[in-house]
Parts: C-alpha cells; sequence; structure tokens
C-alpha cells in the first residue's frame, strides 16, 4: 500500500469552490488560499441549522505513543456516511508542527481517509497557528516593553505569568532568562516557552464567536499581578485592538475536503494534554450548518478529550452530541494488557483480554455523560481475527455496546460504511439524552478537579502544592472560580505516571499548578510533571521528511 504522502499527492482534488458549492455556502462569504482552500466567514453559519442537525464525537481509549488513528476514523466515518447516501462535514483541529516533525506525525488523518492537501494542512496552511504565535508573542513583547517603559513611574509585576510561545518542540526553552546585558535590553527575568498549542490564545479562538468577543476575550488575559495584589491584563495597556487585528483573518474556519471530496473544516489545533483538545467552536457550528451530520473528535483518550469537550466545549458553547464513537486498536490494548512496547505488533490475545480494563473504563466514562456509545476497532494489516473478534464479543456481550470495524485507512469511505450505518442507525433509532456534566458551574475549583480526578480518572487522592494553593486564592480573589477546569495530564494513562500502563484506581493525583486562562475563561490545573513544552524524541520525524525530485516525502 501506498504512503500518506504518496496516495495524498496522487489524489485528484476538486476545486474548492466546488465544495463551496456543494455545501450551499454564499461564495462572497469565503476567501480561497489557492486552488483547494477557503477560509469561511463566521457569518455563513445558521444558528437554525445547527441546532437540528447531528453532531457526533469521535474519541479513543488511551492511546499508544504513535496514537490510535482517532482523526483516521473521524474522516473514514464522514466518508462512510457520504458512501451510504447521507450529507456528513468533518471538522477537525489543525496539526502543530511539533508532532509532525517529533514523534506523533501530522494529523491529517491517514491512508484513504485524509483530509487535503495534508502537506499544506501538516505544514504552514492558512498561517492561523503563526498569527497564533505572533499574537501571544506580541503581547509579551508589550508587556516587556510597558514594564521597561513605566519602571521610573514606579510601575512592576510581582509575578508575570504570561510566557512566549513556538510551535516546535524545543526542550531548551521551557526554562530561560531574559534582558540579559544592558539595561536597555529590558528586566532580568525567569521565563520560558509553551508550544503554541499551550498558549491561550489557542484556546480563545476556539471559544471565540466574533471578532467583538475575540477582542473582549483577549482584552481580559490576565498578565500578572502587581505589588499592591491587584491583577494586570492585557486591556491595562489597551492593546487588545492590535491583537485582534493580528488574529481577524485566522478567527474564520478553513474549508478544506477529504480525499473522496467530502467537506472538512479544518481549525484551531490544542493539544488534550496541555489544553482542550478540541477544534474551534465556529469550525463546529459551521459543519452542523452545512452537514445533516457533523463529526468531531477530541484529542488523545477520552479521559482528557472527551471529558473537555463535554465539560468545557459542550459547556461553553451549548451543544449536545447525539453519540459518542469510542476508537480501539489491539496495539493500544495489548500495551494496557502489560506486553512491552516494542512488541505490541506481535500476536497476543493474552495481553489483549486484559488490557480490555482500559476499554472497559472508557465505556464506563462515557456513559457516566449519559452517551450512547459505539465502538470502532481501527484495523491494522496485521492485525489477527481472534483477537479481533475478543474485541467484538466483549463489547457485544459483556460491555452491550455496539461494535463496528473501520476500515478507512485501506479502503476509504467503504470500508467505513458499516461504522456510518451503525452510528446513523441509532441516532435515528432514538433521541439524544440529555448531556450530563460532571460538575456544576458554582463548584468549588478544588470541588471541580476532584470530580474529574475521581470519576474520571479514578485517583483517590489529590495534593496540592504551595504553588497550586496560592492561585487556588487568587482564583477566589478575582471571582473567577466558576470557569471549567482544563485538567493537564498525561495522556498515556489514567493516572499522572506516563508509564503506568495498567489499572491505576486510587492513585495520589498531585496539582502542580494551576494556571489562570481568564481570557479563555477555564482554568488549568497541572497534574504530576507535565510539560507545556514538548522535547523532541532520539529519532526525529524532521529526519525523515525530505523533498525528492520535487515531491515531499516522509511527512505523514
Amino acid at each position: 500500500m501506498k504512503s500518506d504522502i504518496e496516495i495524498a499527492q496522487s489524489t485528484v482534488l476538486r476545486p474548492i469552490n466546488d465544495i463551496v458549492r456543494q455545501l450551499g455556502i454564499d461564495p462572497e462569504k469565503t476567501e480561497g488560499y489557492g486552488k483547494y482552500i477557503a477560509k469561511v466567514d463566521i457569518s455563513a453559519i445558521k444558528e437554525e441549522a445547527v441546532r437540528k442537525h447531528h453532531l457526533i464525537l469521535v474519541t479513543a481509549i488511551s492511546p499508544t505513543k504513535a496514537g490510535i488513528g482517532k482523526t483516521t476514523v473521524s474522516v473514514g466515518l464522514a466518508l462512510g456516511m457520504n458512501a451510504i447516501g447521507k450529507n456528513a462535514v468533518v471538522a477537525l483541529r489543525e496539526p502543530s508542527l511539533g508532532p509532525c516533525f517529533g514523534q506523533k506525525g501530522g494529523a491529517a488523518g491517514g491512508g484513504y481517509a485524509q483530509v487535503l492537501p495534508m502537506d499544506k494542512i501538516n505544514l504552514h496552511f492558512t498561517g492561523d497557528f503563526h498569527a497564533i504565535t505572533s499574537a501571544n508573542n506580541m503581547i509579551a513583547a508589550l508587556l516587556d516593553n510597558y514594564i521597561y517603559q513605566h519602571a521610573a513611574d514606579g510601575f512592576a509585576l510581582k509575578e508575570v505569568l504570561w510566557k512566549r510561545v513556538l510551535d516546535i518542540n524545543d526542550r531548551a526553552l521551557r526554562h530561560i532568562v531574559t534582558g540579559l546585558g544592558p539595561r536597555t535590553n529590558g528586566m532580568i527575568a525567569e521565563t520560558g516557552f509553551d508550544i503554541t498549542p499551550a498558549s491561550e490564545i489557542m484556546a480563545i479562538m476556539c471559544f471565540a464567536t466574533s471578532v467583538e468577543d475575540l477582542r473582549r476575550r483577549i482584552g481580559n488575559i490576565l498578565l500578572g499581578i502587581q505589588y499592591d495584589g491587584t491583577p494586570f491584563y492585557v486591556k491595562d495597556m489597551g492593546v487588545e485592538g492590535a491583537i485582534t487585528v493580528l488574529l481577524k483573518d485566522a478567527l474564520n474556519p478553513n474549508l478544506v475536503q477529504t480525499t473522496e471530496g467530502t467537506p472538512a473544516m479544518v481549525h484551531c489545533g490544542p493539544f488534550a494534554n496541555i489544553a482542550h483538545g478540541c477544534n474551534s467552536v465556529v469550525a463546529t457550528r459551521c459543519a452542523l450548518t452545512y452537514g445533516d451530520y457533523a463529526i468531531t473528535e477530541a484529542g488523545f483518550g477520552a479521559d482528557l478529550g472527551a471529558e473537555k469537550f463535554y465539560d468545557i466545549k459542550c459547556r461553553k458553547a451549548g451543544l449536545q452530541p447525539d453519540l459518542t464513537v469510542l476508537v480501539v486498536t489491539l496495539k493500544a490494548l495489548k500495551m494496557h494488557g502489560g506486553a512491552c512496547y516494542d512488541k505490541i505488533n506481535e500476536s497476543n490475545i493474552d495481553c489483549v483480554k486484559k488490557g480490555m480494563w482500559n476499554l472497559d473504563k472508557h465505556v464506563e466514562n462515557l456513559r457516566r455523560f449519559g452517551q450512547t456509545v459505539v465502538v470502532a476497532f481501527n484495523r491494522y494489516a496485521d492485525d489477527s481475527y481472534e483477537e479481533m473478534e475478543a474485541v467484538r464479543r466483549h463489547c457485544e456481550e459483556d460491555l452491550h455496546v455496539m461494535f463496528a470495524v473501520n476500515d478507512a485507512y485501506a479502503e476509504g469511505g467503504k470500508g467505513a460504511a458499516a461504522l456510518a450505518r451503525m452510528v446513523v442507525g441509532a441516532v435515528e433509532k432514538e433521541p439524544s439524552k440529555p448531556l450530563q456534566l460532571l460538575y456544576k458551574d458554582e463548584d468549588s475549583v478544588e470541588d471541580k478537579i476532584t470530580a474529574v480526578a475521581k470519576k474520571i480518572y479514578g485517583a483517590g487522592k489529590i495534593v496540592y502544592s504551595k504553588k497550586a494553593k496560592q492561585q487556588l486564592q487568587l482564583i477566589e480573589q478575582l471571582g473567577i472560580s466558576r470557569y471549567p477546569v482544563c485538567i493537564a495530564k498525561t495522556q498515556y494513562s489514567f493516572s499522572t505516571d506516563a508509564k503506568a500502563y495498567g489499572p491505576t484506581d486510587g492513585f495520589t493525583m498531585e496539582i502542580d499548578d494551576i494556571v489562570i486562562n481568564n481570557g479563555a475563561e477555564m482554568l488549568v490545573p497541572v497534574a504530576g510533571s507535565m510539560m507545556r513544552m514538548p522535547g523532541l524524541p532520539k529519532d526525529p520525524q524532521a529526519n525523515h521528511i525530505d523533498i525528492v525530485d520535487g515531491n515531499i516525502v516522509g511527512l505523514s
């Protein structure tokens, strides 16, 4: 079988204006970025259509380091729905250059279930990530300048909360010192970089519903605390308008197509381990406007992406998913069943059965939110029939959940038709149940963290560091305890230990810090040693990416 990039390069794309006409979008509300990409103005969203169409979430069990194929299943499901005559639009996140050139690879799907043009989407796309990076770092530069220029007036911050970001994995930037040299270089300060998907600007872009809302949220970003204890915001510098200008075009979602010409909205890209892991509200609403079925994904496992999708995105945007698809692979089950990571490609039915606990816990968690669950078995070419059937029997006989095999990677929409029919049948059979959120807005921050940690992760005890306790006091002082919590935690385990692949119920969860995203209106408790700037592996994907005879190779 051809590689992902070879399939992408051999696929004949439809002009983006054909996709626009197919959806029925007013061409005056689109702006082309070349032949195959367009921005869709948010004014094209129609609330009446959003309310009457169906929203499907795709999530997964706890993934391996190489991922689990959740985007491939999301794209495949959209292909499968169109193959059986349904009007579906898929809504995805934009890829980050960090994983693309690091270990996990791109985020445009795989095989014959991709969004295209994958090379542009995985690289610079329409410049949204660059705009977010620039806006974030412009705020940092303006803040440093404000401190420098007003020092003679007695202005100072006892704590600066804003960091710079960069959309690459660079461990050397995690903890740095700025302002070295003569005084004209600014004030000496300890700081660091986060990766762009962790930027509060990224989260703000995901939640903003208009230019006015974007401006308001940017102005409310908390930059630091003055010596008299008062907060200092972006609006106190009077630059929220300038930052909004930088982000104006990036606010509009991007329209592309799949390998079979299915429309796809691809917009914003927060990670689910260090951020909330969902694409933008406007992209999802746009997909719901023009598709009878809108299929979206939430990053990493359901303990992270799905929980945040329900408790943060749906809470804020008033969205109601009709059904959740849970992706499972034999490789992930074997890893969670005790198989050595370098042997998860080998047949091992005992480890498959032992790893079912991870599947069971995710199904239990999704049902806690009131969701109907369909398990999608993402098949790999070397998967054994015996092991696959063991998973099927466990789902149907023990868990009493629907089970379908996804072959979209190898067969495109044809290979996901059975999954599509099962999803459509479940949605049409009975109306969706009201979403059951884990906590109420008025609950205390500690109670919200406890609800997620104990009900979803299975934690037995939560311990707060001195810094985290200080942040809790600041949150109360600022009157923002009503915000939802977005816990930053490893994706590889239900616990905070990335190598604890087996059951971990009763573990102690340590909260090291709580990052205040006042503009995004959420709180980010940092669990364990979670880092918001990843590092590169020993053999990064960058070692395999090149241009040969004018064609890109190695991009996945």
